[in-house]
């Protein structure tokens, strides 16, 4: 299959949205409540805040498309390292995503291809991203890419505190 990736614009802001709702409920539905599943959903990806994020000139969003349809993203981020990257010249991927239907079709190694190479091109000597400790698929994949655990931090999903370990990779 033909996947087209590009890099976003303000008006690919609610297909954003609207992909990232179906794809966060499709991962972790199973595992957590009906109340902290909405909860992180709607202050997450509401329109206004995906929207923001977009236009944010510290973030990279990178589009995936089938057939004229958006299958997956990324994130990029130049936001502040975790302590235990100090002050090396970093950029975090807050978030890869890809339609279920999607899954096996080379959507996420599309995506994934090109956050590397976006992060060399910005002289980033140094790729990170957060994972769920109990996504095992997500943990398979970041590896094959290279990335390695280096510490772990609190994410919160509604009013569930849970554990996601920090992968780098060295560019």
């Amino acid at each position: 299959m033909n996947i087209i990736i590009r890099y976003a614009t303000t008006a690919d802001a609610e297909s954003i949205a609207l992909l990232s709702r179906q794809t966060f409920y499709d991962t972790f539905a199973e595992y957590n409540t009906s109340d902290d599943m909405d909860k992180f959903m709607k202050e997450s990806f509401s329109m206004q805040k995906l929207t923001n994020e977009v236009i944010a000139p510290q973030n990279i969003f990178l589009t995936a498309f089938m057939d004229n349809e958006l299958v997956g993203y990324a994130k990029l981020s130049t936001s502040e390292n975790p302590p235990e990257l100090g002050n090396i010249a970093a950029i975090e991927i807050g978030r890869i995503y890809a339609a279920q239907k999607t899954f096996g079709l080379g959507v996420g190694k599309s995506l994934m291809l090109e956050c590397i190479n976006a992060a060399v091109k910005k002289n980033k000597q140094v790729i990170w991203l957060g994972v769920w400790e109990h996504n095992q698929r997500a943990i398979s994949f970041y590896s094959k890419f290279g990335f390695e655990k280096f510490g772990e931090h609190d994410f919160v999903l509604g009013n569930d505190v849970q554990t996601d370990w920090l992968m780098k990779k060295i560019l």
